[in-house]
C-alpha cells in the first residue's frame, strides 16, 4: 500500500451522500488533503450548501450537486453537470439508507426491491457511468461504504443486509476484473457508525420500546465488536487508506475503536 496519496492530475474524486455524516467526513478528509471534491444529494440546494461551507473550511475545491442514485436521467444530469467541473477519478459510493422490517412481513418484498435500488444498483449505476473515464485514463479508484451488514446478518434488517450482500459480491468481481485495467474497487464494512441514520434509527426503537436514547446509544455501542460506536473519522481514515492503496479487491472491517484488513485484494495493474 502506498503511502501518499496519488495526485489528480486535472481531475477530482465524488462522494456520493456527501452532504452530513460519512459522507461529508470523507469529503473533508479528501479536501483537507488537496484533492478536488464534487459531493452530491438528493437536495441539489443542500448539496450547493455542504460544498461552499466545505470549500470555505478547507480553501480546496468543492463543488455540490443533485443526485438521486435511483434514476439514469439524475445520473446523466450528474455527469453532465461535471464536465464544467472535472472529469471524476475516484468514487466513493457512499448514498444509502436503511429501514426495519421483519423478514416474513407482507411489505418486505417491496422494501427490499426499493434498498437495492439505492444500495446495490446505485453504486452500480454511478460506476457505469464514470469507469469509461477511468479505463480511458488507465486508472481509479472505486471505495464502496457497504457496512458490516454486508459481511453478516441482522434480524429485522434482511433486506438492508440482502441489498449490501450484494453490493459487496459485486465489488469483489468487480475488483478481480477492473485491476488489470489501472482501476481498484475495495470496501469499508464499518459496524454501527455515530452519524444522523443512526440517530434516527435510535428514535425509532425509543419510540417501539420506551428505552432512553442514552441506553440505546449504549446498547448499539455494545453491539459492536470494539464495544464503542464507530466514528465518521475512522470512517473517513479507512477511505483514504484504499484511495492510497496500490491493491484492489481490499476490504476493511470498523469494529470500533479500530480497523482490520480482511481481505486484502489483489496488486492494481497486474494481470
Amino acid at each position: 500500500m502506498s503511502s501518499e496519496l496519488p495526485t489528480l492530475d486535472g481531475t477530482a474524486a465524488l462522494v456520493t451522500g456527501g452532504t452530513s455524516g460519512i459522507g461529508a467526513a470523507i469529503a473533508r478528509a479528501l479536501l483537507r488533503a488537496g484533492t478536488p471534491v464534487a459531493l452530491t444529494g438528493r437536495d441539489g440546494e443542500g448539496a450547493a450548501r455542504a460544498a461552499q461551507e466545505l470549500l470555505d473550511e478547507t480553501g480546496t475545491e468543492c463543488v455540490g450537486l443533485a443526485l438521486d442514485v435511483t434514476e439514469d436521467a439524475s445520473c446523466a444530469a450528474m455527469v453532465a453537470a461535471l464536465e464544467g467541473f472535472r472529469p471524476i477519478e475516484w468514487l466513493v459510493n457512499n448514498a444509502g439508507f436503511a429501514e426495519t422490517m421483519g423478514s416474513i412481513s407482507p411489505g418486505n418484498l417491496d422494501l427490499a426491491r426499493r434498498l437495492m435500488e439505492v444500495n446495490f444498483f446505485g453504486p452500480m449505476r454511478l460506476f457505469g457511468a464514470l469507469a469509461p473515464g477511468m479505463l480511458e485514463r488507465g486508472s481509479g479508484r472505486v471505495v464502496q461504504v457497504a457496512s458490516s451488514a454486508a459481511l453478516q446478518g441482522y434480524p429485522y434488517v434482511s433486506s438492508y443486509v440482502a441489498s449490501k450482500h450484494a453490493l459487496m459480491g459485486w465489488t469483489r468481481s468487480a475488483a478481480l476484473e477492473c485491476a488489470p485495467k489501472g482501476i481498484g474497487v475495495s470496501a469499508l464494512c464499518p459496524h454501527y457508525v455515530d452519524t444522523p441514520m443512526t440517530d434516527r434509527s435510535i428514535e425509532t426503537m425509543r419510540e417501539k420500546t420506551g428505552r432512553s436514547e442514552e441506553d440505546l446509544r449504549a446498547f448499539l455501542a455494545g453491539q459492536n465488536p470494539g464495544g464503542a460506536l464507530v466514528t465518521v473519522d475512522e470512517v473517513a481514515e479507512a477511505a483514504m487508506d484504499l484511495l492510497r492503496s496500490d491493491r484492489s479487491g481490499v476490504v476493511h472491517e470498523l469494529i470500533g475503536g479500530s480497523t482490520a484488513v480482511i481481505e486484502e485484494g489483489v496488486p492494481i495493474g497486474a494481470r
